[in-house]
């Protein structure tokens, strides 16, 4: 059996700079506007949720934006991560492709969040917050911040979709061993929530229900801020590092990428390691196919409509520019659930709009039937999430076979599935099934979408 081989990096190997890809873009991204009067947002719009550090980073059009050295001091436990040539997954498919994944699953957190949540962490606690409140689909953001507010003295409080709360209560245990409260979402602590439960007691919850959550309980208090752990420019911002390194271990391989793929909800991880690949391709440097992968049964990118929206049910965040399913929409109780968003990036359906990404879509079983093929050759079991990345990886390296051509493909593997063995189990049982969202529910949201 072929060997694994690894690309790593040293510390001094961290990148220093965050990449802005909004400098890169042909046309700037449409305004972020204010709900109640239709214009463009200022900074004072978004001070009661975030500090004035993070809604610089925002607006920014800078290229680079300087990483602070606490945030790297903290990043140096884990990163750089590495960059694996997947031989023995090559083998097991006899394809000629030369497959490459980096892995995000070493830090604390066991995913790419921690990346964003210390840098947020951080610049919280430089502006005297003493809390944050924020949503989790799966609980990897919700445990990647936890980590981070106990490193950085903050008290963090979790909204975790309640679908996943009760699917996954060892990461539950995780956010509440660095002291962090997590409360199944929908709740009764906020009006929002409350109203939720009122039109369906039964609700499984949302990431749309459970920000609205969050931003109303940060907004109340004055001591307490918000935070994202995808979507905004500056969560997509931190999570560059991963894209950047891998550059820097591509060259140590002497090879490049000619497809770059990562799994999409929010599109954190996806841009993490697209962007800075994507960024030379923009400034006309190397040229790369670049796919976005998300679950069938919440096709944000693939079935969306570009258009303005709110990014949470209640309808308390600022109107955005994005591919989404309408506010209101629910998915299904798919075991990815860091996938389960309404909404993309705005960043992110910008590039997609403009055709310079190529969105796909895949269902729950196909996925962990992809990922299980990659655990037995590869030895790591990927989260439900990053399933969807390797079973996009897994059709390019076939394709490669039937068409006798040796691509290089570079994929995110953004966390393991050492929380998630639940689904892997009902994977083993036939009991994962591939639950369809109803269209009808799709497009009663998107009726609703607000007119601008």
């Amino acid at each position: 059996m072929t060997s694994q081989i690894k690309y790593l990096l040293t510390e001094a190997d961290i990148p220093k700079f965050w990449y802005n890809i909004v400098a890169d873009l042909p046309t700037p991204p449409p305004p972020v506007l204010h709900p109640g009067t239709g214009q463009p947002i200022g900074p004072e719009d978004l001070a009661p949720l975030f500090p004035m550090a993070i809604i610089q980073q925002e607006v920014s059009i800078e290229r680079e934006i300087e990483i602070p050295g606490p945030v790297r001091d903290v990043l140096k436990q884990w990163r750089p991560s590495p960059l694996y040539r997947a031989r023995r997954l090559e083998q097991s498919l006899d394809t000629p492709a030369r497959i490459y994944y980096k892995y995000e699953g070493i830090s604390p957190a066991g995913s790419h969040k921690p990346n964003t949540a210390v840098a947020q962490a951080f610049y919280n606690s430089e502006a005297g917050v003493r809390c944050i409140t924020t949503e989790t689909g799966a609980g990897q953001w919700g445990s990647a911040l936890a980590l981070a507010g106990s490193l950085f003295g903050l008290d963090i409080e979790v909204f975790m979709v309640k679908v996943s709360y009760e699917q996954k209560p060892y990461r539950r245990a995780f956010m509440e061993t660095f002291g962090a409260t997590c409360i199944a979402s929908p709740s009764n602590t906020t009006e929002a929530g409350r109203t939720i439960l009122e039109e369906n007691p039964d609700s499984t919850g949302s990431l749309g229900i459970a920000i609205s959550e969050a931003v109303e309980s940060a907004a109340q208090r004055e001591d307490t801020k918000y935070a994202l752990g995808s979507v905004l420019n500056h969560v997509l911002l931190h999570q560059t590092i991963i894209g950047q390194e891998a550059l820097k271990q591509f060259e140590l391989a002497d090879d490049y990428p000619d497809i770059v793929i990562g799994c999409t909800g929010g599109g954190s991880n996806f841009a993490g390691i697209a962007f800075p690949f994507l960024g030379r391709r923009l400034r006309g440097e190397q040229d790369v196919q670049i796919v976005a992968v998300e679950p069938a049964n919440c096709p944000t990118l693939t079935k969306g409509r570009y258009a303005y929206d709110f990014g949470d049910t209640a309808k308390l965040t600022p109107l955005v520019k994005m591919h989404t399913l309408g506010s209101g929409f629910v998915p299904p109780g798919f075991h990815a659930g860091g996938l389960r968003y309404h909404g993309m990036a705005p960043l992110v359906s910008q590039l997609a709009e403009s055709g310079a990404i190529n969105p796909r879509s895949y269902s729950q079983a196909e996925c962990f039937e992809a990922g299980v093929r990659f655990a037995k050759a590869e030895g790591i079991i990927p989260a439900p999430e990053a399933n969807h990345a390797v079973k996009a990886a897994i059709d390019e390296a076939i394709a490669c076979q039937r068409d006798g051509v040796a691509k290089a493909i570079l994929f995110n593997l953004c966390g393991h599935g050492h929380f998630d063995m639940q689904a892997y189990t009902d994977y083993f049982a036939g009991q994962l099934h591939d639950e369809t969202y109803d269209e009808s529910e799709v497009a009663m949201a998107l009726a609703g979408l607000p007119s601008v």
